[in-house]
């Protein structure tokens, strides 16, 4: 048979491809549909979840570390407030203490200036009364001296002499 009537008898072919060729075809086909379904799709699958978990526990993890972060940041913040007010109690504290130091300093200068101003005083008192009592003894002999003088009797007598001073001094001190 030629080629010719070969074709002839066979009928006219719709897709121009022999049917033996488009069954072995189709079931080439279907056995490599097969073993991707069966293998290697699911293999795409795992490696898809897989990711696709990866990436949402990613997500997850970073929310959860921007919270953890936003906490932080909130006690940071808590906390040098809380500083910033035991600073301000310090600060207040130590200028209460160094008023009480001052005040404390300036009363015990004042008790200081006020002892020596009595000592001084009293000092002045007691150098008074010696000069005072000099002043007497010298201001008696010379009215005993005067008196002598004037009366013209001597007042040797010690008890004659001190009763004339004593009045000469009551004299002057009116």
């Amino acid at each position: 048979m030629s080629s010719v009537q070969y074709l002839a008898a066979e009928g006219p072919q719709p897709l121009g491809v022999p049917i033996g060729e488009l069954i072995i075809s189709i079931i080439a086909f279907a056995v490599l549909v097969f073993v991707l379904a069966k293998y290697v799709w699911p293999m795409f699958e795992k490696a898809y979840a897989a990711r696709t978990e990866a990436i949402e526990g990613g997500i997850k993890k970073a929310e959860q570390a921007q919270n953890e972060a936003k906490a932080a940041l909130e006690q940071y913040n808590q906390q040098l407030a809380g500083a910033r007010e035991e600073a301000a109690k310090i600060r207040e504290d130590a200028r209460a203490q160094a008023q009480a130091i001052k005040d404390d300093m300036l009363a015990s200068a004042k008790a200081e200036a006020d002892r020596i101003a009595a000592a001084g005083q009293a000092q002045l008192e007691s150098q008074r009364a010696q000069i005072v009592a000099e002043l007497r003894g010298d201001l008696g002999r010379t009215s005993v001296d005067l008196a002598s003088k004037v009366v013209g009797e001597s007042l040797e007598d010690d008890a004659l002499k001190r009763r004339t001073v004593e009045r000469f001094l009551a004299d002057l001190e009116h």
